[in-house]
């Protein structure tokens, strides 16, 4: 049984994929919910450069505790990277930035991405941030053109796999 980091952009489907595979029974973490993030430092940017960074040591006791049951994490934070070897498949969800932009501004389960300033961040983070997901990804899942039971499916498997 494995553990599986899903990421990406706003708007490629994380959510979706989480709400999926639990339907299915996979324990699953979202962690844009709850207590998983604090304001913290970004790793190797400037001083006082913050954002939203997983809790580290919540992160670390949740991955001790489920050592050989499977396991989907979904998240997108700058610290992200310390915790890349404790996940055996890291999925990145991608979709073109005109799709992500009509998802986020259609969605109803999460707010972000409504206004021009958070737009904006997604564009620039599309820019900036995916391609370092792609370098540190064992697997990439265009949702555009891979159906949601089908993204749910290939992450499941992911998870199953001894």
């Amino acid at each position: 049984m494995a553990h599986v980091l899903v990421t990406g952009m706003s708007g490629v489907g994380k959510s979706t994929a989480l709400r999926g595979l639990g339907d299915r029974g996979v324990d699953v973490v979202e962690t844009d919910d709850g207590d998983w993030c604090v304001l913290g430092q970004v790793p190797g940017a400037p001083r006082g450069t913050v954002d939203r960074v997983w809790r580290e040591e919540r992160m670390t006791a949740l991955l001790d505790d489920r050592a050989g049951r499977p396991l989907v994490v979904a998240g997108t934070v700058p610290n992200l990277g310390r915790f890349l070897d404790r996940f055996d498949a890291v999925a990145l969800l991608t979709a073109p930035l005109d799709v992500m932009l009509d998802r986020v501004a259609r969605r109803t389960t999460n707010p972000f991405g409504k206004d021009e300033a958070e737009r904006e961040r997604i564009v620039a983070d599309t820019r900036a941030v995916v391609p370092l997901l792609r370098a540190a990804c064992t697997h990439e899942i265009d949702t555009s053109v891979t159906p949601p039971d089908d993204v749910v499916r290939r992450l499941e498997e992911l998870a199953l796999r001894r």
